[in-house]
């Protein structure tokens, strides 16, 4: 794994975590200096309310592979990472969270898989480090991608990865302010692949991620990337029309051959419940489409740049 020719551009979002910025950065140059003859990196600052935009002026005044991003304020971690993404300089991005629970040792495994020929590679964790609620919510969010990507990968996808830089032209023009970094790189490529790779627990302060908002990504992704919520309300509706018709039918043949109709409002009252839950449920479902719709009508920006470390600011 010769890395002559190579070159590399690591997109980091920070967000609340001043206090590890300088360890990450001195365990990401070794890295990066035994993978690729050429690196920067780029600490996209997501609005953090702590002094982090100042610790990543500090650090890029003394290191000039290091580029900062100031965000206006905070957009999602994904919104982050698009950021970083666009203005990356190199052949070969690497994406890793600021929490260093993502080993920077581990990126050479990355590189090593991708030079097999795919396009994407993510490093999933052998063992998570995170508490039972956050595991669960990464698991749900998981399998919502997986139906989002109809892709077995999907189950492996990590905020860990690197990819070829020519799969964001597939992206280039996306403005919507729901992302999903993962959904976009499929726009280009199906050359996925997955490695295990050591995850370390966090050392310094609290995940900045919970279930609530783990939870709420996964419904903007399969809202914002898939038909499948639309499919499954109209299983739902044609499920209960043949429910229905079975009680019809039901009724129907009780008042032949018994000759009396069914009795009990519990049991009407029962039917009823059903048939308007569903077509709440299926109305709801067609109010968040139509939510995207109006958002995406409104052209918000994914982000805006405040201002950078270096001499290339860009809005979009």
């Amino acid at each position: 794994m010769s890395p002559v020719g190579r070159t590399l551009s690591a997109v980091v979002p920070v967000y609340n975590d001043a206090e590890v910025l300088p360890e990450l950065l001195a365990r990401l140059e070794p890295a990066l200096e035994a993978l690729a003859s050429e690196f920067e990196v780029l600490l996209v600052d997501d609005g953090s309310a702590d002094a982090s935009w100042d610790v990543i002026q500090e650090l890029s005044g003394t290191r000039p592979w290091l580029r900062g991003i100031h965000l206006m304020r905070n957009y999602g971690q994904h919104n982050a990472l698009l950021c970083g993404i666009r203005l990356a300089r190199h052949e070969i991005v690497v994406t890793l969270d600021d929490d260093l629970q993502h080993p920077p040792e581990e990126i050479g495994k990355l590189i090593e898989k991708l030079d097999e020929g795919f396009d994407v590679v993510y490093g999933t964790p052998q063992a998570q480090q995170h508490g039972l609620w956050r595991n669960l919510a990464s698991r749900v969010t998981k399998l919502v991608l997986q139906g989002a990507l109809g892709a077995e990968t999907a189950r492996k996808v990590s905020a860990f990865r690197v990819f070829r830089t020519q799969v964001r032209e597939a992206f280039d023009n996306y403005q919507s302010q729901f992302v999903s970094i993962d959904v976009l790189l499929t726009w280009a490529s199906t050359r996925f692949a997955a490695v295990p790779v050591r995850h370390d627990p966090r050392t310094i302060g609290a995940s900045n991620y919970n279930f609530r908002k783990l939870s709420r990504h996964a419904l903007n992704m399969l809202t914002g990337f898939s038909t499948l919520p639309l499919q499954l309300a109209s299983l739902i509706g044609f499920a209960l029309t043949l429910f229905g018709v079975g009680v019809f039918v039901y009724v129907i043949v009780r008042r032949i051959t018994q000759g009396a109709a069914v009795a009990g409002f519990a049991f009407l009252a029962s039917v009823i419940a059903i048939f308007s839950g569903a077509q709440l449920f299926a109305l709801g479902i067609m109010g968040e489409y139509l939510s995207r719709m109006h958002f995406r009508m409104m052209e918000r920006p994914p982000y805006v740049i405040r201002m950078t470390t270096s001499e290339e600011p860009s809005n979009s």
